[in-house]
Protein backbone atom coordinates (compact mmCIF):
# COMPACT_ATOMS: atom_id res chain seq x y z
CA UNK A 1 0.00 0.00 0.00
CA UNK A 2 1.05 3.34 -1.00
CA UNK A 3 1.20 5.87 2.09
CA UNK A 4 2.46 8.67 0.11
CA UNK A 5 -0.99 9.65 -1.33
CA UNK A 6 -2.96 9.36 1.92
CA UNK A 7 -3.03 12.91 2.94
CA UNK A 8 -4.16 14.37 -0.74
CA UNK A 9 -7.03 11.37 -0.60
CA UNK A 10 -8.08 12.95 2.47
CA UNK A 11 -8.04 16.67 1.67
CA UNK A 12 -9.72 16.03 -1.66
CA UNK A 13 -12.71 14.38 -0.31
CA UNK A 14 -12.50 17.14 3.46
CA UNK A 15 -12.48 20.12 0.48
CA UNK A 16 -16.36 18.95 -1.08
CA UNK A 17 -17.75 19.75 2.30
CA UNK A 18 -19.63 16.37 2.90
CA UNK A 19 -17.79 15.75 6.35
CA UNK A 20 -19.20 19.34 7.61
CA UNK A 21 -22.81 19.04 8.54
CA UNK A 22 -24.07 17.96 11.42
CA UNK A 23 -26.26 15.07 10.34
CA UNK A 24 -23.11 13.72 8.24
CA UNK A 25 -20.92 13.39 11.38
CA UNK A 26 -23.79 12.16 14.06
CA UNK A 27 -24.38 9.29 11.03
CA UNK A 28 -20.75 8.46 11.43
CA UNK A 29 -20.74 8.52 15.16
CA UNK A 30 -23.54 5.87 14.82
CA UNK A 31 -21.93 3.88 12.26
CA UNK A 32 -19.10 3.28 13.85
CA UNK A 33 -21.32 2.51 17.34
CA UNK A 34 -23.23 0.03 15.17
CA UNK A 35 -19.58 -1.40 13.70
CA UNK A 36 -18.19 -1.76 16.93
CA UNK A 37 -20.85 -4.31 18.24
CA UNK A 38 -20.80 -6.17 15.30
CA UNK A 39 -17.22 -6.61 15.11
CA UNK A 40 -17.08 -6.82 18.97
CA UNK A 41 -16.16 -10.98 18.62
CA UNK A 42 -13.51 -10.57 15.88
CA UNK A 43 -11.99 -8.03 18.38
CA UNK A 44 -11.99 -10.09 21.31
CA UNK A 45 -10.43 -12.41 19.35
CA UNK A 46 -7.59 -10.84 17.85
CA UNK A 47 -7.10 -9.17 21.74
CA UNK A 48 -6.70 -12.67 22.95
CA UNK A 49 -4.13 -13.55 19.99
CA UNK A 50 -2.31 -10.25 20.69
CA UNK A 51 -2.47 -10.00 24.46
CA UNK A 52 -4.08 -12.75 25.94
CA UNK A 53 -6.94 -10.07 26.96
CA UNK A 54 -10.17 -11.13 28.73
CA UNK A 55 -13.10 -10.87 26.82
CA UNK A 56 -14.58 -8.79 29.92
CA UNK A 57 -11.83 -6.43 29.97
CA UNK A 58 -11.89 -6.25 26.30
CA UNK A 59 -15.20 -4.52 26.94
CA UNK A 60 -14.42 -2.56 29.75
CA UNK A 61 -11.32 -0.87 28.64
CA UNK A 62 -11.38 -1.31 25.08
CA UNK A 63 -14.79 -1.62 23.18
CA UNK A 64 -17.34 -0.06 26.01
CA UNK A 65 -15.18 3.12 26.72
CA UNK A 66 -15.16 3.68 23.08
CA UNK A 67 -19.20 2.80 22.78
CA UNK A 68 -19.58 5.17 25.84
CA UNK A 69 -17.79 8.11 24.48
CA UNK A 70 -19.74 7.96 20.94
CA UNK A 71 -22.35 8.17 23.36
CA UNK A 72 -21.14 11.19 25.13
CA UNK A 73 -20.60 12.64 21.69
CA UNK A 74 -23.99 11.88 20.05
CA UNK A 75 -26.17 13.44 23.43
CA UNK A 76 -23.78 16.35 22.97
CA UNK A 77 -22.65 17.55 19.56
CA UNK A 78 -25.11 19.85 18.05
CA UNK A 79 -24.93 22.06 20.87
CA UNK A 80 -20.46 21.71 20.45
CA UNK A 81 -21.36 22.86 16.91
CA UNK A 82 -23.51 26.34 17.49
CA UNK A 83 -21.54 29.22 17.24
CA UNK A 84 -20.92 30.84 20.85
CA UNK A 85 -21.71 34.44 21.22
CA UNK A 86 -19.33 36.55 23.53
CA UNK A 87 -19.51 40.18 24.68
CA UNK A 88 -18.60 42.99 22.21
CA UNK A 89 -16.18 45.77 23.63
CA UNK A 90 -17.86 49.76 23.63
CA UNK A 91 -15.23 50.64 21.11
CA UNK A 92 -16.36 48.58 18.64
CA UNK A 93 -20.00 49.62 18.62
CA UNK A 94 -21.92 48.59 16.65
CA UNK A 95 -21.16 45.31 16.36
CA UNK A 96 -21.48 41.43 17.64
CA UNK A 97 -18.85 38.80 18.09
CA UNK A 98 -19.20 35.03 18.08
CA UNK A 99 -16.76 31.93 17.89
CA UNK A 100 -17.25 29.79 15.46
CA UNK A 101 -15.95 26.39 14.85
CA UNK A 102 -14.48 23.98 11.83
CA UNK A 103 -12.87 20.85 11.60
CA UNK A 104 -9.76 21.33 10.61
CA UNK A 105 -9.43 19.23 7.69
CA UNK A 106 -7.23 15.87 7.25
CA UNK A 107 -6.25 13.95 10.62
CA UNK A 108 -3.50 11.63 11.38
CA UNK A 109 -3.93 9.23 14.48
CA UNK A 110 -0.93 7.33 15.50
CA UNK A 111 -1.62 4.55 18.60
CA UNK A 112 0.31 2.12 20.19
CA UNK A 113 0.00 -1.66 21.04
CA UNK A 114 -1.09 -1.59 24.27
CA UNK A 115 -4.69 -0.39 24.24
CA UNK A 116 -5.09 -1.45 20.50
CA UNK A 117 -8.56 -0.61 20.08
CA UNK A 118 -9.48 2.58 22.80
CA UNK A 119 -6.05 4.51 21.84
CA UNK A 120 -6.82 3.74 17.81
CA UNK A 121 -10.85 4.82 18.27
CA UNK A 122 -11.16 6.72 21.25
CA UNK A 123 -9.47 9.89 19.30
CA UNK A 124 -11.21 9.09 16.12
CA UNK A 125 -14.06 10.04 17.76
CA UNK A 126 -13.66 13.67 18.58
CA UNK A 127 -12.26 13.60 14.85
CA UNK A 128 -15.53 12.42 13.54
CA UNK A 129 -17.13 14.77 15.64
CA UNK A 130 -15.28 17.81 15.06
CA UNK A 131 -16.44 16.76 11.14
CA UNK A 132 -12.71 15.94 9.82
CA UNK A 133 -11.63 12.87 7.54
CA UNK A 134 -8.96 10.94 9.18
CA UNK A 135 -6.32 8.45 8.40
CA UNK A 136 -5.41 5.68 11.55
CA UNK A 137 -2.07 4.29 12.29
CA UNK A 138 -2.35 1.49 14.58
CA UNK A 139 0.86 -0.29 15.54
CA UNK A 140 2.47 -2.96 14.32
CA UNK A 141 3.08 -5.17 17.20
CA UNK A 142 -0.57 -6.04 17.73
CA UNK A 143 -0.83 -7.42 14.05
CA UNK A 144 -4.09 -9.34 15.00
CA UNK A 145 -5.89 -6.45 16.39
CA UNK A 146 -4.55 -3.91 13.68
CA UNK A 147 -5.95 -6.04 10.36
CA UNK A 148 -9.54 -6.58 12.56
CA UNK A 149 -9.51 -2.69 12.86
CA UNK A 150 -8.78 -2.21 9.46
CA UNK A 151 -11.47 -4.50 8.14
CA UNK A 152 -14.16 -3.27 10.36
CA UNK A 153 -13.37 0.41 9.22
CA UNK A 154 -12.98 -0.53 5.29
CA UNK A 155 -16.54 -2.50 6.25
CA UNK A 156 -18.21 0.95 8.14
CA UNK A 157 -16.88 4.19 6.08
CA UNK A 158 -15.16 5.13 2.53
CA UNK A 159 -11.72 5.06 2.77
CA UNK A 160 -11.38 8.61 1.58
CA UNK A 161 -13.26 9.82 4.94
CA UNK A 162 -11.90 7.33 7.40
CA UNK A 163 -9.14 4.84 6.81
CA UNK A 164 -6.43 2.39 8.19
CA UNK A 165 -2.82 2.43 7.59
CA UNK A 166 -1.18 -0.30 8.10
CA UNK A 167 2.77 0.03 8.16
CA UNK A 168 5.81 -0.43 9.22
CA UNK A 169 8.24 1.41 10.89
CA UNK A 170 9.83 2.53 8.08
CA UNK A 171 6.84 3.13 6.08
CA UNK A 172 5.56 5.21 9.34
CA UNK A 173 7.88 7.63 8.14
CA UNK A 174 6.26 7.99 4.49
CA UNK A 175 3.42 8.67 6.12
CA UNK A 176 4.10 11.10 8.76
CA UNK A 177 5.91 13.51 6.26
CA UNK A 178 2.64 14.74 4.35
CA UNK A 179 1.12 17.99 5.08
CA UNK A 180 -1.65 16.65 7.83
CA UNK A 181 -3.69 19.25 9.07
CA UNK A 182 -3.68 17.60 12.48
CA UNK A 183 -1.49 15.26 14.28
CA UNK A 184 -3.03 13.24 16.74
CA UNK A 185 0.21 10.67 18.83
CA UNK A 186 -0.14 8.46 21.39
CA UNK A 187 3.05 6.45 22.13
CA UNK A 188 6.55 6.96 23.51
CA UNK A 189 8.54 10.11 23.90
CA UNK A 190 11.64 9.48 21.38
CA UNK A 191 8.91 8.74 18.57
CA UNK A 192 6.95 11.78 19.33
CA UNK A 193 10.15 13.83 18.88
CA UNK A 194 10.34 12.53 15.75
CA UNK A 195 6.86 13.51 14.55
CA UNK A 196 7.09 16.78 16.34
CA UNK A 197 10.68 17.40 14.24
CA UNK A 198 8.87 16.13 10.65
CA UNK A 199 5.28 18.27 11.49
CA UNK A 200 7.50 21.31 12.26
CA UNK A 201 7.95 21.21 8.09
CA UNK A 202 4.57 21.64 7.60
CA UNK A 203 3.95 23.76 10.96
CA UNK A 204 1.41 20.87 12.00
CA UNK A 205 -0.03 21.11 15.39
CA UNK A 206 0.32 17.72 17.38
CA UNK A 207 -0.98 16.49 20.40
CA UNK A 208 0.95 13.76 22.01
CA UNK A 209 -0.23 11.21 24.04
CA UNK A 210 3.01 9.87 26.13
CA UNK A 211 3.77 8.24 29.60
CA UNK A 212 6.11 8.40 32.24
CA UNK A 213 6.66 7.44 36.48
CA UNK A 214 3.03 7.57 37.65
CA UNK A 215 4.01 8.00 41.58
CA UNK A 216 1.43 6.20 44.09
CA UNK A 217 1.79 7.76 47.95
CA UNK A 218 -0.06 5.74 50.43
CA UNK A 219 -0.20 7.76 53.62
CA UNK A 220 -0.93 7.10 57.30
CA UNK A 221 -4.40 8.04 57.17
CA UNK A 222 -5.36 5.70 54.25
CA UNK A 223 -7.66 2.74 54.03
CA UNK A 224 -5.04 0.20 53.62
CA UNK A 225 -7.35 -2.40 52.45
CA UNK A 226 -8.75 -0.46 49.93
CA UNK A 227 -5.92 1.33 48.56
CA UNK A 228 -4.35 -2.12 48.32
CA UNK A 229 -7.22 -3.53 46.32
CA UNK A 230 -7.29 -0.59 44.02
CA UNK A 231 -3.27 -0.23 43.77
CA UNK A 232 -2.93 -3.95 42.75
CA UNK A 233 -5.88 -3.93 40.40
CA UNK A 234 -4.12 -0.82 38.67
CA UNK A 235 -0.78 -2.59 38.10
CA UNK A 236 -2.44 -5.86 36.58
CA UNK A 237 -4.79 -4.23 34.40
CA UNK A 238 -3.97 -5.28 31.15
CA UNK A 239 -0.41 -7.17 32.75
CA UNK A 240 0.81 -3.13 34.01
CA UNK A 241 0.98 -1.95 30.50
CA UNK A 242 -1.09 1.31 30.99
CA UNK A 243 0.37 4.78 30.22
CA UNK A 244 -1.30 5.27 33.81
CA UNK A 245 -0.60 2.64 35.84
CA UNK A 246 1.01 2.88 39.26
CA UNK A 247 4.77 3.01 38.23
CA UNK A 248 6.29 3.48 41.85
CA UNK A 249 4.99 3.59 45.40
CA UNK A 250 5.45 5.83 48.25
CA UNK A 251 4.06 4.40 51.16
CA UNK A 252 4.40 5.71 55.11
CA UNK A 253 6.51 3.29 57.40
CA UNK A 254 3.83 2.81 59.64
CA UNK A 255 1.27 1.26 57.56
CA UNK A 256 4.27 -0.26 55.52
CA UNK A 257 3.46 -4.46 56.63
CA UNK A 258 -0.19 -3.77 56.58
CA UNK A 259 -0.15 -2.36 52.68
CA UNK A 260 1.98 -5.72 51.89
CA UNK A 261 -0.84 -8.29 53.70
CA UNK A 262 -3.36 -6.41 51.73
CA UNK A 263 -1.89 -6.84 48.56
CA UNK A 264 -1.37 -10.52 48.57
CA UNK A 265 -4.71 -10.50 49.64
CA UNK A 266 -6.12 -8.86 46.83
CA UNK A 267 -4.18 -10.89 44.18
CA UNK A 268 -5.53 -14.07 46.12
CA UNK A 269 -8.86 -12.62 45.60
CA UNK A 270 -8.12 -11.38 42.00
CA UNK A 271 -6.74 -15.07 41.01
CA UNK A 272 -7.75 -18.28 43.07
CA UNK A 273 -5.86 -20.92 43.51
CA UNK A 274 -3.17 -19.00 41.89
CA UNK A 275 -4.59 -19.21 38.65
CA UNK A 276 -3.43 -16.24 36.15
CA UNK A 277 -5.82 -16.94 33.08
CA UNK A 278 -7.48 -13.92 33.15
CA UNK A 279 -4.40 -11.89 33.38
CA UNK A 280 -3.01 -10.00 30.13
CA UNK A 281 0.58 -11.19 29.17
CA UNK A 282 3.60 -8.92 27.88
CA UNK A 283 2.82 -7.81 24.48
CA UNK A 284 6.15 -9.54 22.85
CA UNK A 285 9.56 -11.02 23.97
CA UNK A 286 11.30 -8.05 23.38
CA UNK A 287 9.89 -6.24 26.30
CA UNK A 288 9.16 -9.43 28.24
CA UNK A 289 12.61 -9.84 28.58
CA UNK A 290 12.99 -5.98 29.42
CA UNK A 291 10.39 -6.35 31.97
CA UNK A 292 11.52 -9.43 33.76
CA UNK A 293 14.87 -8.17 34.12
CA UNK A 294 13.71 -5.97 36.11
CA UNK A 295 12.76 -8.88 38.60
CA UNK A 296 16.54 -9.21 39.33
CA UNK A 297 17.81 -5.68 39.08
CA UNK A 298 17.17 -4.79 42.99
CA UNK A 299 15.13 -4.59 45.97
CA UNK A 300 13.66 -7.97 47.68
CA UNK A 301 10.51 -8.85 46.10
CA UNK A 302 7.60 -9.16 48.65
CA UNK A 303 4.88 -10.78 46.50
CA UNK A 304 4.91 -12.73 43.09
CA UNK A 305 8.10 -12.62 40.79
CA UNK A 306 7.22 -15.76 38.44
CA UNK A 307 7.02 -16.10 35.38
CA UNK A 308 6.42 -18.62 32.25
CA UNK A 309 8.69 -17.80 29.25
CA UNK A 310 6.77 -19.96 26.85
CA UNK A 311 3.86 -17.51 27.13
CA UNK A 312 5.70 -13.93 28.19
CA UNK A 313 3.43 -13.81 31.60
CA UNK A 314 4.69 -12.83 34.46
CA UNK A 315 3.62 -12.34 37.70
CA UNK A 316 2.12 -9.18 39.83
CA UNK A 317 4.71 -8.50 41.61
CA UNK A 318 5.61 -6.40 44.89
CA UNK A 319 9.56 -5.31 45.22
CA UNK A 320 10.99 -3.72 48.72
CA UNK A 321 14.02 -1.92 49.74
CA UNK A 322 14.63 -0.32 46.47
CA UNK A 323 16.27 3.01 46.62
CA UNK A 324 15.34 6.06 43.68
CA UNK A 325 19.02 4.90 41.88
CA UNK A 326 17.70 1.78 41.16
CA UNK A 327 17.32 1.25 37.26
CA UNK A 328 13.63 0.34 37.88
CA UNK A 329 12.80 3.74 39.53
CA UNK A 330 14.93 5.52 36.08
CA UNK A 331 12.49 3.86 33.54
CA UNK A 332 8.91 3.26 32.71
CA UNK A 333 7.97 -0.15 34.08
CA UNK A 334 5.38 -1.15 31.37
CA UNK A 335 4.45 -4.72 33.93
CA UNK A 336 3.08 -5.90 36.06
CA UNK A 337 5.74 -4.90 38.46
CA UNK A 338 5.14 -2.52 41.58
CA UNK A 339 8.60 -1.48 43.08
CA UNK A 340 8.05 0.65 46.54
CA UNK A 341 9.62 2.89 49.06
CA UNK A 342 8.62 4.05 52.43
CA UNK A 343 8.88 7.43 54.15
CA UNK A 344 8.15 9.12 57.21
CA UNK A 345 8.23 12.86 55.62
CA UNK A 346 5.90 13.63 53.08
CA UNK A 347 8.01 16.89 52.13
CA UNK A 348 10.64 14.64 51.20
CA UNK A 349 8.05 12.80 48.61
CA UNK A 350 7.19 15.98 47.28
CA UNK A 351 10.89 16.78 46.73
CA UNK A 352 11.44 13.72 45.23
CA UNK A 353 8.34 13.59 42.59
CA UNK A 354 9.13 17.72 41.72
CA UNK A 355 12.63 16.35 41.10
CA UNK A 356 11.98 13.97 38.46
CA UNK A 357 9.82 14.61 35.34
CA UNK A 358 6.42 15.35 35.40
CA UNK A 359 3.98 12.56 35.16
CA UNK A 360 1.12 11.92 32.99
CA UNK A 361 -0.89 10.63 36.49
CA UNK A 362 -0.25 10.73 40.01
CA UNK A 363 -2.60 9.18 42.76
CA UNK A 364 -2.42 9.94 46.61
CA UNK A 365 -4.54 7.32 49.30
CA UNK A 366 -5.34 9.45 52.47
CA UNK A 367 -8.46 10.73 54.21
CA UNK A 368 -6.44 13.69 55.43
CA UNK A 369 -8.18 16.84 53.20
CA UNK A 370 -4.55 18.98 54.57
CA UNK A 371 -2.61 15.86 52.74
CA UNK A 372 -4.58 16.24 49.79
CA UNK A 373 -4.29 20.19 49.53
CA UNK A 374 -0.12 19.58 50.14
CA UNK A 375 0.17 17.38 47.10
CA UNK A 376 -1.98 19.31 44.39
CA UNK A 377 -0.78 22.37 45.37
CA UNK A 378 3.03 21.23 45.09
CA UNK A 379 2.88 18.22 42.53
CA UNK A 380 2.25 18.93 38.44
CA UNK A 381 1.12 15.77 36.86
CA UNK A 382 -1.41 14.97 33.61
CA UNK A 383 -4.02 14.19 36.17
CA UNK A 384 -5.11 11.64 38.63
CA UNK A 385 -6.98 10.24 41.38
CA UNK A 386 -7.76 10.62 45.41
CA UNK A 387 -8.18 6.86 46.89
CA UNK A 388 -8.20 5.37 43.31
CA UNK A 389 -6.03 5.00 39.97
CA UNK A 390 -6.28 5.04 36.46
CA UNK A 391 -10.21 5.55 36.63
CA UNK A 392 -9.55 9.27 35.97
CA UNK A 393 -9.14 8.51 32.40
CA UNK A 394 -12.90 6.45 32.49
CA UNK A 395 -14.93 9.24 32.16
CA UNK A 396 -15.64 11.48 29.21
CA UNK A 397 -16.60 14.49 31.52
CA UNK A 398 -13.50 15.45 32.12
CA UNK A 399 -10.35 15.70 29.66
CA UNK A 400 -7.42 13.25 29.78
CA UNK A 401 -3.71 14.39 28.73
CA UNK A 402 -0.49 14.77 29.92
CA UNK A 403 2.39 17.64 31.11
CA UNK A 404 5.71 18.64 30.10
CA UNK A 405 7.50 15.02 29.01
CA UNK A 406 4.11 13.12 29.99
CA UNK A 407 2.58 14.85 26.77
CA UNK A 408 0.48 17.85 25.63
CA UNK A 409 -2.00 18.31 24.94
CA UNK A 410 -5.99 16.52 26.20
CA UNK A 411 -8.79 14.60 24.84
CA UNK A 412 -11.89 13.04 26.20
CA UNK A 413 -15.19 14.24 25.78
CA UNK A 414 -16.05 18.04 24.65
CA UNK A 415 -11.74 18.46 25.28
CA UNK A 416 -12.23 15.87 22.08
CA UNK A 417 -14.29 17.52 20.05
CA UNK A 418 -12.23 21.30 20.68
CA UNK A 419 -8.66 19.39 20.40
CA UNK A 420 -9.66 18.59 16.81
CA UNK A 421 -11.78 21.87 16.09
CA UNK A 422 -10.18 25.05 15.13
CA UNK A 423 -12.27 27.62 16.91
CA UNK A 424 -12.61 30.87 14.57
CA UNK A 425 -13.35 34.49 15.83
CA UNK A 426 -15.61 36.10 13.91
CA UNK A 427 -16.84 39.96 14.83
CA UNK A 428 -20.26 41.11 12.54
CA UNK A 429 -20.04 44.79 12.01
CA UNK A 430 -23.03 46.62 11.28
CA UNK A 431 -22.98 49.26 8.06
CA UNK A 432 -25.70 51.70 9.19
CA UNK A 433 -23.68 53.30 11.66
CA UNK A 434 -19.86 53.99 11.10
CA UNK A 435 -17.91 56.10 14.02
CA UNK A 436 -15.33 57.97 13.11
CA UNK A 437 -13.59 58.11 15.80
CA UNK A 438 -11.10 55.16 15.09
CA UNK A 439 -10.04 57.33 11.69
CA UNK A 440 -7.59 59.66 10.48
CA UNK A 441 -6.74 62.78 10.68
CA UNK A 442 -5.96 62.11 14.86
CA UNK A 443 -7.41 65.16 16.78
CA UNK A 444 -7.24 65.82 20.49
CA UNK A 445 -10.92 65.25 20.97
CA UNK A 446 -10.17 61.88 19.26
CA UNK A 447 -7.20 61.09 21.60
CA UNK A 448 -9.79 62.02 24.33
CA UNK A 449 -12.72 59.81 23.36
CA UNK A 450 -10.43 56.87 22.49
CA UNK A 451 -9.15 57.08 26.02
CA UNK A 452 -12.43 57.24 27.54
CA UNK A 453 -14.09 54.14 25.40
CA UNK A 454 -10.58 52.38 26.23
CA UNK A 455 -10.29 52.33 30.17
Amino acid sequence: MAFSGLYTKQHEYFMTGATRSYEYRIEALRKLKIGLRKWEVRLDQALIADLHKHETEAYMSEIGIVIEEISYHEKRLKGWMKDRYVPTPLTQFKSSCFISSEPYGSVLIASPWNYPVQLCLSPLVGAISAGNCAVIKPSAQTQSTSKVLAAMIADIFAPEYITVAECSRKEADELFDQPWDYIFFTGGAEAAQKILTTAAKYLTPVSTELGGKSPVIVDMTANIKVAAKRIAFGKVLNAGQTCVAPDYLFVHESVKNEFIREYANAIDDFFPNGTYDDMVHIVNARHYERVKSLLSDAGRIEIGGGFDDSTHFIEPTLISNITPSDRIMNEEIFGPILPFMTYNNLNKVIEYITSNPKPLALYLFTESRKSERKILSTCSFGGGCINDVIMHLATSYMPFGGVGRSGHGSYHGKKSFETFTHFRSVMKKATCLDLPIRYMPYTKLKDKLIRIAMR
